[in-house]
């Protein structure tokens, strides 16, 4: 099973006596129903619904909480955070820097003697290690990422700028990384509404191309017209958000679907509920 070590990546610790009230009120994923030994993805929204910070989730000791997100933004956090804290008895506090290690198994399950965290959004096959030392890695980041385009998971960052896509858009609904059934938090009113009235048409799709992809951020188009932008690619594989009702509409007719000059074919995650849209429900996705 490759290990790997990733070293663009930071933890914030917030605890205190409403560590876990302050986040619920605050954030996307649901905590109370998030298990010990078990990581889950989660966003901070703008009050507009657009995600202002990506992370994963996860409880650490004595009912503090483990917010693992991207090196580069994780000062922005931490100062967003700390302007939602005003009396709360919660501490913010982002840990000495260290890597990450991701474990995953391309052919199953992860054994059961393995010690990390539970990437929830992989099904089982994928675990993150923070404790130090790290298992010693045999893999390097971009195989990682391989195995992430493949699986059909989109990072902030690699995949879309923060503050310009709502969590359906890059599938927080499909990977448990909103909780419909819980109450109000910043920028709830929005999500919810996307969810009920069934409105998301931009989705992340898996992109495979026929020869090896173009850069990250070329448009995907269709008939001369853009469906989307190209995000993470790993040699003919990528990922792609694009408008999903366009993506149907080329594909019935069979028109080609290109990201430059490279004829691509997009599919939906295996793992996600979504679909295209269908004749009666033209131009929404079943979310």
């Amino acid at each position: 099973m490759p290990v790997a070590h990733l070293e663009d990546r930071a933890i914030l610790a917030v605890s205190g006596a409403e560590a876990e009230h302050f986040l619920q009120n605050l954030i996307t994923a649901d905590l109370s129903t998030l298990k010990d030994g078990e990581t889950r993805s989660a966003a901070l929204l703008s009050p507009q619904g657009k995600i202002l910070f990506d992370f994963l989730v996860s409880r650490a000791d004595e009912g503090a909480f483990r917010l693992e997100c991207r090196a580069d933004v994780a000062d922005d956090f931490l100062r967003r955070l700390m302007l939602y804290r005003l009396r709360a008895k919660v501490e913010i506090a982002k840990t000495p820097p260290s890597s990450v290690a991701v474990i995953w198994a391309p052919e199953g399950k992860l054994s059961a003697e393995r010690q990390g965290l539970t990437d929830s959004r992989f099904g089982g096959t994928v675990q993150r290690r923070y404790d130090q030392p790290l298992p010693p890695a045999d893999a390097t980041e971009g195989d990682w990422n391989a195995y992430r385009i493949a699986s059909g998971i989109a990072e902030g960052g690699s995949d879309y700028a923060l503050g310009d896509a709502f969590p359906h858009d890059v599938l927080l609904d499909q990977v448990d990384g909103i909780g419909f059934q819980k109450g109000c938090y910043v920028g709830q009113e929005v999500v919810s509404r996307m969810q009920h009235r069934g409105t998301a048409r931009r989705r992340v799709l898996i992109v495979r191309g026929e020869a090896s992809l173009p850069a990250p951020g070329t448009e995907i188009t269709a008939g001369g017209r853009t469906v989307g932008t190209l995000g993470s690619v790993s040699g003919n594989d990528g990922l792609a958000i694009v408008r999903i009702d366009r993506v149907k509409d080329a594909m019935d007719i069979g028109e080609p679907i290109m990201a430059r000059d490279v004829p691509v074919a997009l599919s939906i995650p295996e793992w996600a509920k979504f679909t295209y849209p269908q004749p009666a429900d033209a131009g929404t996705s079943n979310a």
